[in-house]
C-alpha cells in the first residue's frame, strides 16, 4: 500500500469518473498523504478539482500509462490495465489512427466504423496468410488465420466465436473470416465449395436479417458455420446450424423498423414476369410489411439484392422451378396477413368475407382448398376421450392463430432453406477437420425485455461462463509452462446464475409446467417464480409489478415482463390448418409440415392386431416440444461442440446509436465492454502478473539502467535478474520464468519512469556540457573577432591616407592636362570655322556659273525642237491637198468610161457575139449533166448512208454555223457552207480509216494496255508511297515542337504499353504452365490408378510426341493460322476454345476454305476424268509411249494438285480477302490500298514463277519417268531379241526419223500441256484480279462515304477542334497501317520462305533421281572386278556438327538432360547441353531430314520439362536449364540464315548457318519455354528468400544498440509461436545478402545472359520491397525512428551490394524506392506546415493511403519523442487529395515485371568445340 501512495504525486495523471465521458483524465497538483481526504487534481481544461478520498465510498483514482503506452495493439501490455485505460486505449486507436480492431489477450474488439475500409482485398489476406497472430496488426484475418494454422498443426477443430449486440457488425466479421477461409482454404478441385459457402450469406441476410432500430442489416438468429476441410487443408464442405429465429417480426415490427429483407425484394420485383402470378404490389399494401411504416433503407436497392438472392440460389444448385415455389410460399405470407377477420357476436364468433381476394391469392399460391382454410381460419376442434367438438373462434383467436400460421410457415419455410443449402455444401469425401464460425447475438437490454431477449441473455451466459473458463486455463497453462508459482485467481463464475435459468425447478422448468396446464396463465407462472426463487442472490422481484421479474447477468441485471411468455413458449399452431397444408397439391408446401416419422412405414409380414375401441390420437411430439426446451437441447449441443474445439473470441463494439461514421460513445462503449467479457478478461490479467517480457527484450529496453559491468556480462538471464532485484525490493512484484520476467500491474509503468528519468538526467548532462562547450567556442569566437576588427581598423586608416596623397598628385596632373587641351581646344576650333567659311564661299560662286551654262543649254534644246516641228507640220499639209486633188481627178474619168461601157452593151451586136459556140457548149454541158446525175445518184446512195453517220455531227455544227451565219454576209454564206460541207467530209473519211486501224490494233493493243495498266498501278502506287513518305516529312516538320515536347512522354508511354502487353502475354504463359503440370499430374493419377471400368481408346492420329507435349507440333510444311486454330482447340478443349472469340471466327473462317477447296478439288477430278474417257475413246497413237507419257504426268498432275494446290493457290486467295476483310474493317484509305496491291503485285510476280518452276518439275518428272519405262522395255526387248539376231537377221529395224518424230509429237504434247496449263493460270490470275479490282472498287466507295461523312464532322467543329481532330485521326490511321502493313509483310515473307524451301526440297528429289538413274546406268555398263578393292575415305575438317542414329536419340537426350547435372560441366564451357544439341539439330539439317529435326527438338522440350518437374525447387536446376534453353534459342537464330541474326558472325558462323529448315516456329516454341522457365526460376527464388525478408529487413539489428523494444502484450507468446524451439528462426541482413549473392553467382557460373540476372535481381528486389513494406504497414512495432534508420542502412547496403555486382543499371535499385521513402518518412520531422509539404513533395513512389497509414502507425519509443497529431496528418491528406492514386493500400507481392531475352549470339565457333569424354557421348560422330 504504501508503495501505491507513494505514487500519488505531483504531476502524476489520474482518471477520475465523469457523468457524460464516463472517465476524464486530470492531474494531481499537490502530493497525496496517507490519512487526507481530498485529492487536488487539475483537469485537462486547468479546472481545480478536489476529489474525495474515503476508506469505503471513494478509493485512490486509477493511474493513467504513460503516453509511449497509449494507442498499442494489445490491451494486456498497458502497464495498469483497468477499464479507463481500457476504454481510453480503444478511443485513440478508433479516432485518431482509424484502427478498429484491437486485442485484448486473446479477444479481438472489432469497433464497428460504419463506412467502407479498404483493408479487407485479396492483397490484405496474402499479406495476414502465414503470419503469427502478434506480429502484424490486430486484424479479423490474423485471428481466421490463427485459427487456420492451429487447425493445420495440433490437428484440433477451431471455433471462431463472433459476438455483440445488434449493430456491432458480427455479421460482417464473420462473412470476412469466411473469405479468408474461402481464399486461403480454396478448394482441391473444380466443384468451388468455397464460392458456394460465400454464396450463403445474401440468402441468409434475406430471410433472415431485417432492419431495426439500431442495424439496418441485423441478424435475427443465430447461425453456427462449419467449415470442412480435407486432410491437405482444403475446403470440402461446409454445414450451418441456426439458433432462435425472431418468428415474432413476421407479424410485428416496432415503429421504423422492418420485416425481413425477402419480403421487399419480392415486392421491389413483382413487376417481373415471372412474377406476375405472386399477385404483389407495393410493401406497403401489405399488413405484415408496413407495421414498422417505412419500408425503404437508406443506400439499399432492394430488386438488386434481390437479383443477388436469386443468383444465389442458382449458384447452390436451387432450380428455377423451386425458386418459384419458394417465393410463392413467401408471397402467401403476405396475403395471409392482409386476410380481413370479421367479429361476429360481440367478438364471440368471426367469419372471413366471401370476397377475400387475398385468402383466395393464399389458397392458390400454397395449392390447398378454399373452403376448408375459410372455415378453419375461424373454427377449431376440441377433442375429449369420447368425443370431438368443432368451435368457433373469437376475433382475437383467429388473429392470433392466423399470425400463429404465418410464423409457423416461415419458420418451416426458414428451415428448409437451410437444410438445401447444407445439402449443397455437404460433401461426400471424408471431413478431416473443421472450423466452426458463431455468428450470435449479443448481451440485450431493452425497455420492455420478453421472452426473446430471455433465451439470448441465457445463451450469453452460458458463452461467458465457457469464455471465463478457457481465459482462466490459458492463465494457468501460460504460468506451469514457464515455471511460476500458481497462485489460484478468482474470477467471476455464473454457474449460480445458469442453474437458475436451466436447473430442475428452475425457470425454464417451470416455465413447461405452466405450459402443460390447460389453463396456465402468465400470472400463475409469476408467482411460482417469486415463490421459489425468492432466496436466489441473482433472482428479484420487482417493488412496484406483480408481472415481472429481475435476473442478475454477468453484464447487468434485466427486468422481464412476464406478458407473452406461456403463448411464446408453446409456439402453438392449430393441427387442422396443418392438415390443410399437408395436404396441398404443391409438392414443397406439402414436404415443409410433413415430418420425418410421418413417412408411410414400409410393408411388413406381421398381422396387425387393432384395438376394438377408437383410441384418440396423440397430439404431435413436435408441436409438444416447447420452444425454451428446444432452445436449451440446440445451446446445450452448441455448447458440446465448442468445448470440443479451440475457441477464437470477436468481441464487435457498436461505437454509437446513430449509426455515425468514426464517432464514439464513451457510455454505450463502456456499456458493451462490460457486457462482452473485455473487461473481465482484463481483470483476470491484471490479478496475476499481466506484463511479460522474454529476456532479450527486457534486456534490450532497460539496459540503460545496468552497469557497464552487468553490459559486458554474457549470462543476460543473470544480469536481468540483478537488475530487477537491485530496482524492485519486492519480490512479489515480478517472477522469474524460463523464458519471461513476469510483472504485476504497473511494475512495467514504474520501469519507464527509472528509464525516463534515466535519460532525463543524461539530457540534463548532456545539455550541460554542450552548453559551456558552446558558451566557451563563443567566447574564443568573440575574442578572436576583436583582434581581427583591430587589425583591419588599422590598416583601413593607413589605406585611406596613402589614398588622399595620390589623390592629392592625381589632381594637380589633371588639371596641367586639362588647362592643356582646353587651350588647344579653342586654337583648332577657330582654325576650322575659318577653313569652313572659305569653303562654302567657294562653292557658291562656282555653282552660279553652272547654273548659268546649263539655263543656256536648255534654250537652245527647245528652239531646235521647236522649229523642226513646224517644218513637218507644213509639209504634211501639202501632200494632203495633192492626194485629194489626185481622187477627185480619177473619179471623174472612170465614171466617164463606165457610162460609155453601158451604151456599148446595149447594141444588137454585141448580144451576136457573144451567142457564138454556146449550142455547142450546151450539148456539151447536157452530156455531162446527165453523166453527173447518175454520179449522182450512185454518190446520193452513199451521201444518204454517211449521212446517218453525220446527223450527230451536224447537230452539233448547227449552233457553230448559225454564229458563221451571222457574222459573215449573205454573199459568202453558200461558200463558207461548202467549205464546211467539204471538210466535214475529209474528217468523216479520215474517222472511218483510224476506226479500221482502231479495228485492227484493238486485239494487238489489248494485252499491251493491259501491262500499261499494270505498270501505271505499280508506279502509282510508288507515287503515293512517295507522296505519303513527303506528307509524313511535312507532318513531322509541322509538328516537330509538339513532337519534341511529347516525344519523352510517348516514349514512356509506348515503354509502358510494350511492358503491360509482355506481362500479359508472359501471365498467360504462366496459366498455361499451370493448366499443364495440372494435366500432367492428373495423368499421372490416372496412370497410378488400379481399376477403371469401361474401355477407352486413343485417338489414332495421336501420336506419342503429342501425347508427350503440350506444346504445338510444327512440321516443316505451311501452317497457316487456321491450322495452329485447330490444334490449339484440340489442346484446350472445346469448352475453353468456344470462348475465345477470335479463335472461334478463325475455325469458322478455315471451314468455309476447306469447304470450297473440296468442290473445287472434286470438279477437277471429275474434268480428269471425262478427259481421260475421252482420250480412251479416241483413236489412240501407236506408239504406247506417248500413253505412258500422257498418263504418267496426269498422274503427277493429280498429285501436285491434290498436295500443292492446296497449299499455294488457296492459301493466295485466302490471304488476298483476308487483307480486303482487314482493309474493311480497319477503316484503311487509298494509300493502305495502293500498298496492297503492291504487295499483290509482287506476290503475283512470285507466284508465276513459282508456277513455271512446277511445271518445269513435273516435265522433268514426267522425262524421267517415261525415259526409265522406255529403257525398260528397250532392254526388255534387246534380252528378248539378242539370242535370235542371228538366227533372224531380216528383223525390221525402226528407223531413226520414227523416234526423232515420236520425240517431236512428245515435245509438242508436252508444251501443248505446258501452254494449257499456263492459260489456265492466265484465266485463274485474270479472275483474281477482276475480283480484287471489284474489292478495290468497294473499298474505295465505302472508304469515300466514311470521308465524307468525316469531312462533315469535321467542318461542325471549330478551327481549334479540327486540327486536333485531324490529327488524332491521322495518328491513328498511321498507327493502324503501319501494324497491318507489319503483319502482312511478315505472313507474306513467312509465305515466301517456306515456298521457296518447299521447292529447294523438289529441285533436290528430282537431282537425286537423276543421280540415282546415273548410278544405276554406270552401274549396268560398269564391267565387273575381278579382286576386291577398298575405298578410303578422304579426311575432312569437323565442320561442327554431331551425327546421331534415330535409335541413339533416347541415349542422348537422357546424357544431357534427364541425367545431367550442372556440376558434371562446371569446368567446360558454359551451356554445353545447348550447344551439342544444336550441333545435332545442324546435321538433321544438312541431311534435309525433317523428321529428325521436329522428332529431336519435341523430345529436347518435352525432356527439359520433366527434369523441370522433377526439380521444381532446385533453384541451380532450373538456372542451369535456362541458360541452357535460352542459349539454344540464341543459337537457332544466330545459324538462322537471317541477316537480322547475322551481323555480329565470324566467316565461319555464317558457314554453319541451316540450309534447308527455317526453325522460326519452334524459335517461339523455345521462347515460351524460356518464360516459363524464368517464372519458376522467379518462385523457387522468392520461395527461398520469403521468410528471410522481414526478419532481415526490419527485425535484425544491422545497427547494434539503436533498435528499442515497447512492451508487448499477450498475442507475442500467441499458442501459434513453437516456443519451445526458441520461436522462428531469425535471419540477419548479411544473410539475405549471402542469400543473393548465391543466386547471382550461381546464375553467371551457368552462363545465364547478364540482362536475364539483372530481371531476376530486380524481380527479387520488388519482392522484398513489397514484403518489407507490407509488414511495415501492417505493424505498429516497427513504425518508428529508429526502425527507420535500420531500415534506412538496410536498403543502402542492399544498392551497395548491387553496385559490387554491377546490377545498378537493373532497375533493381529503382523498386526499393517505396521503402525508401517509407523508411525516411519515418525519420523525418512531421510538426509544421514546411514539413507538409516536404513529405508530399518527398514521398512520391508511396501512394497517399500508404503515407497516412504510415503517419498514424507512427510510435514513438521513448517519451521524448511525439506522436504525429491528427491535424498534421488531415494536412498531408489535403495536400495529396490532388494524386490520383490507386485505393489499393499494400503493394501486389504476386506482381511480376515482365521479362525480355535480349538476343545475344556467342562468339564461340562450333567446329572448335571440345566434348568430355565424361557425359558419354561415344555414339555421336563428328561431321
Amino acid at each position: 500500500m504504501k508503495n501505491n501512495y507513494s505514487l500519488y504525486v505531483k504531476f502524476t495523471r489520474v482518471w477520475i469518473p465523469d457523468p457524460e465521458d464516463v472517465w476524464t483524465a486530470a492531474e494531481i497538483t499537490k502530493d497525496y498523504k496517507l490519512g487526507e481526504t481530498v485529492l487536488h487534481l487539475k483537469l485537462e481544461d486547468e479546472t481545480p478539482v478536489e476529489y474525495p478520498i474515503g476508506p469505503k465510498s471513494n478509493a485512490l483514482p486509477f493511474l493513467r500509462n504513460p503516453d509511449i503506452l497509449v494507442g498499442e495493439n494489445d490491451l494486456t501490455a498497458l502497464s495498469y490495465l483497468h477499464e479507463p485505460a481500457v476504454l481510453h486505449n480503444l478511443k485513440v486507436r478508433f479516432l485518431e489512427s482509424n484502427h478498429i480492431y484491437t486485442y485484448c489477450g486473446i479477444v479481438l474488439v472489432a469497433i464497428n466504423p460504419y463506412d467502407q475500409l479498404q483493408i479487407y482485398g485479396e492483397e490484405v489476406i496474402n499479406a495476414y496468410s502465414g503470419q503469427n497472430m502478434g506480429d502484424m496488426d490486430p486484424h479479423i484475418f490474423a485471428v481466421a488465420e490463427e485459427a487456420y494454422k492451429q487447425m493445420a498443426r495440433d490437428e484440433r477443430n477451431q471455433s471462431i466465436i463472433v459476438s455483440g449486440e445488434s449493430g456491432a457488425g458480427k455479421t460482417v466479421s464473420a462473412k470476412y473470416a469466411m473469405r479468408f477461409f474461402a481464399t486461403v482454404g480454396g478448394s482441391a478441385n473444380d466443384t468451388n465449395v468455397e464460392e458456394k459457402v460465400l454464396a450463403s450469406s445474401p440468402i441468409m441476410e434475406a430471410i433472415g436479417n431485417a432492419k431495426t432500430t439500431r442495424n439496418d442489416n441485423s441478424s435475427r438468429f443465430g447461425k453456427y458455420i462449419q467449415i470442412g476441410f480435407s486432410r491437405h487443408y482444403h475446403i470440402i464442405g461446409a454445414n450451418m446450424r441456426t439458433y432462435l429465429l425472431e418468428k415474432s417480426r413476421v407479424v410485428f415490427q416496432a415503429e421504423d423498423e422492418r420485416n425481413y429483407h425477402i419480403f421487399y425484394q419480392l415486392c421491389a420485383s413483382a413487376s417481373l414476369p415471372e412474377f406476375k402470378d405472386l399477385n404483389l404490389t407495393s410493401a406497403e399494401d401489405f399488413t405484415y410489411a408496413s407495421l414498422g411504416e417505412n419500408i425503404f433503407i437508406e443506400g439499399v436497392n432492394d430488386a438488386e439484392d434481390f437479383k443477388k438472392t436469386r443468383e444465389a440460389f442458382s449458384l447452390l444448385g436451387v432450380k428455377e422451378s423451386t425458386q418459384s415455389n419458394i417465393f410463392k410460399v413467401m408471397a402467401s405470407i403476405l396475403h395471409l396477413g392482409n386476410i380481413e377477420i370479421c367479429s361476429d357476436r360481440d367478438g364471440e364468433m368471426c367469419h372471413i368475407s366471401k370476397g377475400d381476394s387475398h385468402l383466395s391469392d393464399f389458397c392458390k399460391l400454397l395449392g390447398v382448398e378454399h373452403k376448408q382454410m375459410e372455415h378453419w381460419l375461424c373454427h377449431r376442434k376440441l377433442a375429449t376421450t369420447s368425443e370431438t367438438y368443432v368451435k368457433a373462434m373469437s376475433h382475437k383467436q383467429a388473429s392470433n392463430a392466423r399470425d400463429a400460421l404465418a410464423k409457423h410457415i416461415y419458420a418451416r419455410m426458414f428451415d428448409w432453406i437451410v437444410e438445401h443449402i447444407n445439402l449443397a455444401l455437404h460433401t461426400s469425401s471424408k471431413q478431416h477437420s473443421f472450423i466452426g464460425v458463431l455468428d450470435i447475438y449479443g448481451f440485450e437490454t431493452f425497455e420492455i425485455n420478453s421472452f426473446e431477449q430471455f433465451c439470448i441473455n441465457y445463451a450469453n451466459e452460458k458463452l461467458q461462463q465457457q469464455f471465463n473458463s478457457h481465459v482462466f486455463k490459458l492463465e494457468q497453462e501460460e504460468y506451469m509452462k514457464e515455471q511460476i508459482p500458481w497462485t489460484l485467481i478468482d474470477f467471476y463464475d455464473n454457474q449460480p446464475c445458469i442453474d437458475l435459468i436451466e436447473a430442475r425447478l428452475g425457470i425454464l422448468d417451470l416455465l413447461d409446467e405452466e405450459c402443460k396446464v390447460p389453463k396456465g396463465t402468465d400470472t400463475n407462472w409469476a408467482q411460482k417464480l417469486y415463490k421459489q426463487h425468492s432466496d436466489s442472490a441473482h433472482f428479484q422481484k420487482p417493488r412496484m409489478s406483480n408481472m415481472s421479474f429481475i435476473i442478475i447477468h454477468f453484464a447487468d441485471q434485466v427486468e422481464y415482463q412476464c406478458d407473452g411468455f406461456l403463448e411464446k413458449n408453446r409456439d402453438r399452431v392449430y393441427e387442422e390448418q396443418i392438415n390443410i397444408l399437408k395436404a396441398s397439391q404443391s409438392q414443397l408446401v406439402a414436404d415443409l409440415f410433413h415430418e420425418k416419422n410421418d413417412a408411410p412405414s414400409t410393408k411388413s409380414s406381421k398381422v396387425n392386431v387393432r384395438a376394438a375401441k377408437m383410441a384418440p390420437r396423440a397430439p404431435n411430439k413436435e408441436h409438444r416440444k416447447t420452444v425454451g426446451l428446444q432452445f436449451r437441447s440446440s445451446l446445450q449441443l452448441l455448447m458440446e461442440t465448442l468445448n470440443a474445439t479451440t475457441p477464437h473470441y470477436v468481441r464487435c463494439i457498436k461505437p454509437n446509436d446513430f449509426k455515425e461514421a468514426f464517432t464514439f460513445d464513451s457510455r454505450r462503449a463502456v456499456q458493451q465492454l462490460r457486457a462482452c467479457g473485455v473487461l473481465e478478461t482484463i481483470r483476470i490479467s491484471a490479478a496475476g502478473y499481466p506484463s511479460r517480457w522474454t529476456y532479450l527484450d527486457f534486456f534490450s529496453r532497460y539496459r540503460v539502467l545496468m552497469k557497464k559491468s552487468d553490459l559486458m556480462s554474457s549470462d543476460r538471464k543473470l544480469v536481468c535478474r540483478k537488475l530487477l532485484e537491485t530496482l524492485i525490493k519486492d519480490s512479489d512484484m515480478f517472477q522469474f520464468g524460463k523464458t519471461k520476467i513476469f510483472f504485476r500491474a504497473g511494475q512495467v509503468a514504474y520501469l519507464e519512469k527509472l528509464r525516463a528519468d534515466k535519460f532525463r538526467a543524461a539530457c540534463i548532462m548532456i545539455q550541460k556540457t554542450v552548453r559551456g562547450w558552446l558558451q566557451r567556442v563563443r567566447y574564443r569566437k568573440i575574442h578572436k573577432m576583436a583582434i581581427t576588427l583591430q587589425r583591419y581598423g588599422r590598416g583601413y586608416l593607413s589605406r585611406r591616407y596613402a589614398e588622399y596623397l595620390r589623390l592629392t598628385r592625381a589632381a594637380i596632373v589633371c588639371q596641367k592636362q586639362y588647362r592643356m587641351v582646353r587651350d588647344r581646344r579653342a586654337y583648332l576650333r577657330t582654325r576650322q570655322a575659318v577653313i569652313t567659311i572659305q569653303a562654302y564661299a567657294k562653292g557658291m560662286f562656282t555653282r552660279r556659273i553652272y547654273w548659268e551654262f546649263l539655263l543656256h543649254h536648255k534654250a537652245m534644246i527647245i528652239q531646235k525642237n521647236v522649229r523642226g516641228w513646224m517644218q513637218r507640220r507644213k509639209f504634211r499639209r501639202a501632200r494632203n491637198a495633192a492626194i485629194i486633188i489626185q481622187c477627185a481627178f480619177r473619179r471623174m474619168r472612170a465614171k466617164r468610161q463606165l457610162k460609155q461601157l453601158k451604151i456599148e452593151a446595149r447594141s444588137a451586136e454585141h448580144l451576136k457575139n457573144l451567142n457564138t459556140g454556146m449550142e455547142n457548149k450546151i450539148v456539151q454541158l447536157q452530156r455531162k449533166m446527165d453523166d453527173q446525175s447518175k454520179d449522182y445518184k450512185a454518190q446520193n446512195v452513199k451521201l444518204q448512208q454517211v449521212n446517218t453517220t453525220l446527223e450527230s455531227e451536224v447537230s452539233k455544227m448547227h449552233k457553230e454555223l448559225e454564229m458563221i451565219r451571222g457574222q459573215q454576209g449573205d454573199g459568202g454564206q453558200l461558200t463558207s457552207m461548202q467549205k464546211e460541207l467539204e471538210r466535214l467530209r475529209k474528217e468523216l473519211q479520215e474517222a472511218h480509216a483510224q476506226r479500221k486501224k482502231l479495228e485492227e490494233e484493238h486485239g494487238s493493243e489489248k494485252m499491251s494496255l493491259q501491262q500499261r495498266v499494270e505498270e501505271l498501278e505499280t508506279e502509282n502506287a510508288l507515287l503515293k508511297s512517295e507522296k505519303e513518305e513527303m506528307n509524313q516529312k511535312i507532318r513531322q516538320q509541322v509538328k516537330t515542337s509538339a513532337e519534341d515536347s511529347n516525344a519523352s512522354q510517348r516514349e514512356v508511354s509506348l515503354q509502358s504499353e510494350l511492358d503491360a502487353e509482355r506481362l500479359r502475354y508472359q501471365n498467360l504463359l504462366k496459366e498455361f504452365s499451370k493448366v499443364e503440370l495440372r494435366c500432367e499430374n492428373l495423368k499421372e493419377e490416372l496412370s497410378l490408378t488400379k481399376f477403371q471400368p469401361g474401355h477407352r481408346r486413343n485417338e489414332s492420329n495421336q501420336s506419342s510426341l503429342e501425347s508427350d507435349s503440350n506444346f504445338p507440333s510444327v512440321s516443316m510444311s505451311e501452317v497457316g493460322d487456321t491450322e495452329d486454330s485447330i490444334q490449339l482447340v484440340e489442346e484446350m478443349g472445346m469448352e475453353k476454345a468456344a470462348m475465345d472469340i477470335s479463335l472461334f471466327m478463325k475455325l469458322q473462317k478455315r471451314v468455309r476454305e476447306l469447304e470450297q477447296e473440296k468442290k473445287r478439288l472434286q470438279s477437277t477430278v471429275d474434268k480428269m476424268e471425262d478427259l481421260a474417257k475421252r482420250r480412251g475413246s479416241e483413236a489412240r497413237s501407236p506408239t504406247s509411249d506417248q500413253e505412258a507419257a500422257d498418263l504418267t504426268y496426269n498422274n503427277l498432275k493429280r498429285e501436285e494438285l491434290e498436295s500443292e494446290n492446296k497449299k499455294l493457290k488457296d492459301d493466295l486467295n485466302t490471304l488476298r480477302k483476308n487483307i480486303a476483310e482487314r482493309a474493311a474493317e480497319n477503316n484503311t484509305n487509298n494509300e493502305l490500298q495502293d500498298s496492297y496491291n503492291l504487295l499483290l503485285s509482287q506476290l503475283k510476280a512470285a507466284n508465276e514463277e513459282l508456277d513455271a518452276r512446277k511445271e518445269e518439275v513435273l516435265i522433268l518428272r514426267t522425262q524421267i519417268v517415261s525415259s526409265a519405262q522406255r529403257q525398260e522395255q528397250n532392254e526388255q526387248v534387246q534380252s528378248e531379241n539378242v539370242p535370235n539376231v542371228s538366227e533372224v537377221p531380216d528383223i525390221p529395224v525402226v528407223p531413226e526419223d520414227k523416234e526423232e518424230a515420236l520425240k517431236a509429237y512428245q515435245g509438242l504434247a508436252e508444251s501443248k500441256r505446258l501452254l494449257e496449263s499456263q492459260l489456265q493460270s492466265l484465266t485463274r490470275q485474270h479472275k483474281d484480279e477482276l475480283d480484287a479490282l471489284h474489292t478495290q472498287i468497294e473499298l474505295l466507295k465505302d472508304d469515300i462515304e466514311k470521308k465524307q461523312e468525316l469531312l462533315s464532322y469535321t467542318m461542325s467543329l471549330s478551327p481549334e477542334a479540327q486540327v486536333e481532330y485531324s490529327i488524332q485521326q491521322e495518328i491513328t490511321r498511321l498507327t493502324n497501317d503501319n501494324l497491318d502493313l507489319k503483319e502482312l509483310v511478315e505472313k507474306l515473307e513467312k509465305n515466301e520462305r517456306k515456298l521457296k524451301k518447299q521447292l529447294r526440297i523438289y529441285m533436290k528429289k528430282v537431282q537425286e533421281l537423276e543421280a540415282a538413274q546415273a548410278a544405276a546406268l554406270s552401274s549396268r555398263s560398269r564391267p565387273e572386278l575381278t579382286r576386291q578393292v577398298t575405298v578410303q575415305r578422304k579426311e575432312k575438317d569437323f565442320e561442327g556438327m554431331l551425327e546421331y542414329d534415330k535409335e541413339d536419340e533416347v541415349f542422348l537426350l537422357k546424357s544431357l538432360i534427364t541425367d545431367m547435372k550442372p556440376t558434371s560441366v562446371s569446368a567446360t564451357v558454359p551451356c554445353l547441353p545447348a550447344y551439342i544439341l544444336f550441333m545435332c539439330i545442324r546435321h538433321a539439317d544438312y541431311i534435309n531430314d525433317d523428321q529428325k529435326v521436329e522428332s529431336l527438338l519435341t523430345s529436347t522440350i518435352n525432356a527439359i520439362k520433366k527434369v523441370l518437374k522433377k526439380n521444381s525447387d532446385d533453384f541451380e536446376m532450373t538456372s542451369f536449364w535456362l541458360a541452357n534453353t535460352s542459349r539454344l534459342l540464341h543459337c537457332l537464330k544466330q545459324y538462322s540464315g537471317d541477316e537480322a541474326f547475322m551481323t555480329q558472325n565470324s566467316p565461319k558462323q555464317n558457314e554453319h548457318c541451316l540450309k534447308n529448315f527455317d526453325l522460326a516456329e519452334y524459335r517461339q516454341v523455345l521462347s515460351d519455354l524460356s518464360i516459363q522457365i524464368y517464372q519458376q526460376l522467379i518462385k523457387v527464388a522468392e520461395g527461398i528468400i520469403q521468410p528471410m525478408i522481414v526478419s532481415a529487413m526490419l527485425e535484425s539489428e544491422s545497427i547494434p544498440s539503436l533498435a528499442a523494444v515497447k512492451p508487448t502484450g499477450y498475442r507475442n507468446r500467441s499458442s501459434s509461436m513453437d516456443m519451445d524451439s526458441g520461436g522462428p528462426s531469425s535471419y540477419t541482413l548479411e544473410a539475405l545478402i549471402r542469400q543473393l549473392g548465391q543466386f547471382q553467382s550461381m546464375m553467371s557460373e551457368h552462363g545465364l545472359d547478364p540482362e536475364i540476372v539483372g530481371q531476376v535481381i530486380r524481380q527479387l528486389f520488388h519482392c522484398i520491397n513489397a514484403i518489407t513494406l507490407n509488414n511495415l504497414l501492417l505493424r505498429k512495432d516497427v513504425c518508428s525512428w529508429s526502425k527507420g534508420m535500420q531500415l534506412r542502412y538496410n536498403t543502402s547496403q542492399m544498392e551497395e551490394w548491387l553496385r559490387s555486382h554491377n546490377l545498378y543499371q537493373s532497375k533493381a535499385a529503382e523498386s526499393l524506392e517505396p521503402i525508401i521513402q517509407a523508411a525516411q518518412l519515418l525519420q523525418v520531422k512531421k510538426k509544421t506546415t514546411q514539413d507538409a509539404e516536404a513529405i508530399c513533395s518527398l514521398c512520391s513512389a508511396l501512394t497517399t493511403q500508404q503515407i497516412v497509414k504510415l503517419l498514424n502507425l507512427y510510435t514513438p519509443l521513448n517519451e521524448f519523442e511525439e506522436r504525429v497529431t491528427v491535424s498534421f496528418i488531415r494536412n498531408i491528406q489535403n495536400r495529396l487529395q490532388e494524386r490520383n492514386d490507386p485505393p489499393q493500400l499494400l503493394v501486389d507481392t504476386k506482381h511480376t515485371f515482365p521479362v525480355l531475352f535480349p538476343y545475344t549470339p556467342s562468339a564461340l565457333s562450333l567446329d572448335g568445340m571440345h566434348i568430355p569424354a565424361s557425359l558419354g557421348l561415344d555414339f555421336l560422330v563428328r561431321v
